[in-house]
């Protein structure tokens, strides 16, 4: 599972700086999202203001769509549908990918202010939406992929128990172990933020091709063994 999670939080950061190099928003930072909403309306830019508190709806709903294929089955006691989850990252990603290098979101760099900008952000958004869902109903809400913030606190935390760990009681492996889980998962996002980084100034939108590789590379793995490799074993 870690590795898999590793896998997920570096194509996370390369859609996160594909998206801020494309208009100039972060796409999982919801926070971000609230704090333009009120910049917007204090600039009475209201347009702008509604779109920025609309976008991140989109994120809401890939959670709601990863929690009816996941969470709902895992709590019916059904297999979770692991491969559609990751089948519908990959063909977001594609559609951002192939409708970016057709020009339907304009020019890449250019700074969000029309209708094809905010239709990249919500797709971005979905996606990651999605992810950041699934892996935290897998994880029992311990891991997220798609923003730092939580798994940084919960580094912390985890930090100041293993250097108390004479005065704390029981046992601390587990602390360790975890700790080790999120600064990985930590680096790996900074390191897709590098490398998408690299990809987006030499590419533009052609850049996205990294995270549809990843993507598909998930996608198609989890196809396999959650549908080809059980009917093999079935016969």
């Amino acid at each position: 599972n870690v590795a898999l999670w590793m896998a997920m939080a570096f194509q996370a950061g390369a859609l996160n700086v594909g998206g801020f190099m494309s208009c100039g928003r972060f796409v999982s930072h919801v926070t971000g999202f609230a704090t333009f909403f009120g910049f917007e309306i204090s600039q009475k830019n209201y347009s702008g203001a509604w779109g920025m508190l609309a976008v991140p709806l989109f994120f809401l709903f890939g959670a709601m769509l990863s929690g009816l294929l996941v969470d709902v089955r895992l709590k019916l006691h059904k297999k979770p549908r692991y491969y559609i989850t990751f089948g519908l990252i990959f063909f977001l990603i594609i559609s951002v990918f192939w409708y970016g290098r057709r020009g339907y979101f304009g020019t890449f760099g250019n700074s969000l202010q029309d209708i094809p900008g905010y239709f990249l952000l919500a797709l971005l958004c979905l996606t990651c939406g999605i992810q950041n869902g699934m892996v935290a109903t897998v994880s029992k809400s311990v891991v997220r992929t798609t923003h730092l913030t939580g798994i940084t606190t919960d580094l912390g935390i985890g930090l100041v128990r293993v250097l108390n760990r004479k005065i704390l009681e029981g046992e601390i492996g587990e602390d360790v172990r975890a700790n080790f889980m999120r600064i990985a998962i930590i680096l790996s996002f900074g390191f897709g933020s590098v490398v998408g980084a690299h990809f987006f100034s030499r590419f533009g939108f052609d850049g996205f091709a990294l995270p549809v590789f990843t993507s598909g590379t998930l996608f198609f793995m989890t196809l396999y063994y959650q549908i080809f490799k059980k009917q093999q074993i079935s016969h």
